[in-house]
């Protein structure tokens, strides 16, 4: 009861989580992106099957079971080894344990004595004995235990109350065995698939963290403590030699645009967004504009610095379709084969070109990302549709190591620090 107290009160702090992030993402639209935790893993889940012995029992009552002491014994006492099994059978430590599978011999015994001392509704206890073996045998072996099992079932069955009761019987305890083994191995799976997705993403950020903090303290704290000293010694020296003065405050600017060049260096990773981001803030954009945005990507997954690239000139088209086009459509399409990537933006706008290059991602617009995709291999046209619109196309080598060069260029011409 201690546990199943612990685990409910966890299972409602979770609910209790799910249910505040899907009150903060429908105050914007959308669906939360938090799991439901689902109901707490114990045996009182298993606990309803029991209601199978109530003909037994009603029987007991009613005075038609011969030595009724007996039969309320037998009952209680597979009763007790039933929840005893199916409780520890939610604990791998405990379901594998030689106190747990001698409890569940025990209960294979006394279903068997109760099975041929009264038959009839007392032979519903094979099903329950194959739940609670389901529960607690799950592997490779369970299939031929759960196999043996329905059949001796169904030959005690047949022997106590005729064979057209052993297929029923022996039937109904092998599904309960490989249901419920099903059932409870796939949702132990998948909490501890959910447990460790959840400690890898706390990881990685811990990981990144320390990281990005070391990589600061690295660069700064030597630049820092050189700024330091030498403006001290700038502001000493200014009263009686401005020349010398004046030098060390031309040295505290060559190390500070020194410093500001390895900053960016160390958070260009943060600044660039993937081609995913960018096509959802095209979609957006897009949206905003009244232009009904279609976006397809097909293909195999893309190398990062194609994806930096292609993100750019989504970008890039879909500014120029948002201020230029007046169009009412955007398609966006992303092709990834073996030895090409190939983006598509088409609308269904004006046809018109832009008329200067325009200022875009990284100092250029469409003339720079060209240049740009020329060095890594690749090539984007831009023009009109023959059939209206504008249409902008970039391709891109989908070999990793043909970028390299590109990924070097556009790290170098990324926006400065500010």
């Amino acid at each position: 009861m201690a546990a199943w107290r612990t685990e409910r009160l966890l299972w409602r702090a979770e609910h209790e989580r799910f249910k505040a992030a899907r009150r903060a993402v429908r105050k914007n639209g959308g669906a939360p992106r938090v799991d439901h935790p689902g109901p707490p893993p114990t045996g009182f889940t298993l606990l309803p099957w029991l209601l199978m012995g109530l003909g037994s029992f009603s029987n007991l009552l009613q005075g038609r079971t011969p030595s009724p002491w007996i039969g309320g014994l037998g009952l209680l006492a597979f009763n007790s080894l039933y929840i005893h099994v199916t409780f520890r059978s939610f604990d791998r430590d405990k379901r594998e344990s030689v106190s747990t599978r001698v409890a569940l011999g025990l209960m294979g015994l006394l279903t068997t004595g109760l099975a041929l001392g009264y038959g009839g509704s007392w032979l519903l206890f094979f099903p329950l004995l194959g739940l609670a073996t389901g529960a607690t045998l799950r592997g490779p072996r369970l299939g031929r235990i759960g196999l043996l099992l329905s059949v001796y079932a169904g030959v005690v069955s047949g022997v106590r109350g005729g064979w057209g009761d052993a297929t029923n019987i022996g039937y109904a305890t092998f599904l309960s065995s490989m249901v419920t083994a099903a059932i409870l191995s796939l949702s132990e799976a998948v909490r501890e698939l959910r447990a460790a997705r959840e400690e890898l993403a706390r990881r990685a950020v811990e990981k990144e963290r320390l990281r990005f903090s070391r990589d600061l303290h690295d660069l700064l704290g030597h630049t820092l403590s050189v700024i330091v000293v030498k403006s001290e010694a700038a502001r000493r020296l200014a009263p009686r030699d401005m020349d010398a003065a004046l030098a060390q405050i031309t040295d505290i600017e060559s190390v500070g645009r020194q410093a500001l060049t390895e900053i960016r260096e160390a958070v260009t990773g943060y600044r660039e967004g993937s081609l995913a981001t960018e096509l959802t803030r095209a979609r957006s954009a897009l949206s905003a504009a009244s232009v009904e945005p279609v976006v397809r990507q097909t293909g195999t997954p893309l190398a990062p610095q194609a994806e930096m690239l292609l993100g750019w000139v989504v970008r890039e088209a879909v500014t120029n379709v948002v201020r230029h086009s007046d169009a009412g459509r955007c398609e966006i399409t992303v092709e990834g084969a073996a030895e090409r990537v190939r983006l598509t933006v088409t609308d269904n706008g004006t046809g018109k070109a832009v008329s200067r290059p325009r200022e875009g991602i990284g100092g250029t617009g469409l003339t720079g990302l060209t240049e740009r995709l020329a060095a890594a291999g690749g090539s984007l046209t831009a023009g009109p549709s023959p059939r209206g619109g504008f249409t902008v196309t970039a391709e891109l080598p989908a070999d990793p190591e043909e970028l390299t060069a590109a990924a070097a260029t556009a790290v170098a011409a990324a926006p400065g620090v500010s």
